[in-house]
């Protein structure tokens, strides 16, 4: 018994080494493995999501993707940095600032990179944009011309007061608001916000301002963006104009306007600093970037819905548009 039993230990042993072995085989096989944690599913942080991606599938580099979605719960975001950190994932993405907060709270060893975060200085990310060798976290804002789209709706509609909804406890959203706030202050505006925890209050909130308002503005805040359709609904039910600051999830909605981020090309600026990173660039030095260029912004005016609230867009703006619904057609300018 006890040969038989000294046999199956030293069993044991080589199969253990044997495994061992092919995992550190498979490690060093030369694949760069990526974990993309996405905060939800929606039309902006996906097409983010995607452009990253493939961008990265262009460059020939050998890379693999670990995705996973948090569905919008902070608490499911820091497991998936925990299961990121326990898979051994060579570089961590986080598109949306609660999962780039969750990823750059357990690693400090390998870069963390962040989409979509509209403020990652307030949201504790880096200490200032320009970048930082003290840190291992860069990324990709997705900070909005707020106050010239607020001016753009009051130029537009001739509102008085603009009601905005967003989510408290998501910093941009709070970001976002504040700013708002500011663009209709200078603008002589009256401003009204309500505040949701999560999507499933963002119908009721819209409800509990579209009498007091002439507008709703909604800024790129994941939580209110993904609940898109039901302030659109309550918008057409009150006759009153709607603008969102996400074209990406405004197809087949009564939105009036929407100015804002092509996230597909947002998304491949962030395989580009990723691209950079696996080239051998430290993380912290490349800073935020934040998009400038016209070409990755889009404008979209629904004439249909403008004629519907006997609103008339002047052909400066129109000029303007990359987008223009008109008769039920999507016409690309």
């Amino acid at each position: 018994m006890k040969k038989l039993a000294l046999l199956l230990l030293m069993v044991s042993v080589i199969i253990a080494g044997a495994f061992a072995a092919g995992s550190q085989e498979a490690a060093d096989d030369g694949t760069i493995t990526v974990g993309i944690s996405k905060l939800m599913s929606h039309p902006a942080l996906d097409a983010a999501e995607q452009g990253c991606m493939d961008y990265l599938n262009s460059t020939g580099l050998p890379v693999v993707f670990q995705q996973q979605n948090a569905n919008g719960d902070v608490s499911t975001a820091a497991s998936i940095a925990q299961q990121f950190k326990t898979s051994g994932c060579d570089i961590v993405l986080g598109i949306a600032t609660g999962t780039a907060q969750a990823l750059a709270n357990v690693f400090s060893d390998i870069p963390v990179v962040f989409a979509a975060v509209t403020d990652p200085v307030d949201a504790g990310l880096v200490p200032s944009m320009d970048g930082s060798s003290e840190v291992n976290v860069c990324g990709v804002s997705d900070m909005n011309p707020v106050e010239e789209q607020i001016k753009l709706l009051v130029d537009i509609t001739g509102a008085k007061t603009i009601g905005n909804i967003y989510a408290s406890g998501e910093a941009n959203g709070v970001t976002l608001m504040n700013q708002a706030k500011e663009a209709c202050q200078k603008l002589g505006v009256n401003f009204v916000e309500v505040a949701i925890a999560n999507s499933s209050e963002v119908r009721q909130a819209a409800q509990s301002i579209v009498d007091r308002v002439d507008a709703i503005y909604i800024a790129t805040d994941n939580a209110v963006i993904s609940a898109l359709p039901s302030v659109d609904e309550v918008c057409s039910d009150a006759g009153i104009p709607l603008m969102s600051a996400d074209p990406s999830g405004i197809d087949g909605l009564d939105c009036m306007i929407s100015w804002g981020f092509d996230y597909y090309s947002l998304g491949v600026a962030t395989g580009e600093m990723i691209e950079k990173i696996i080239n051998g660039a430290q993380p912290g030095p490349l800073g935020t970037v934040i998009l400038e260029d016209p070409a990755d912004f889009e404008l979209w005016f629904n004439l249909d819905t403008a004629k519907t609230l006997g609103i008339e867009i002047s052909q400066k703006y129109l000029d303007m548009a990359s987008v223009i619904i008109q008769n039920g057609e999507q016409i690309t300018v």
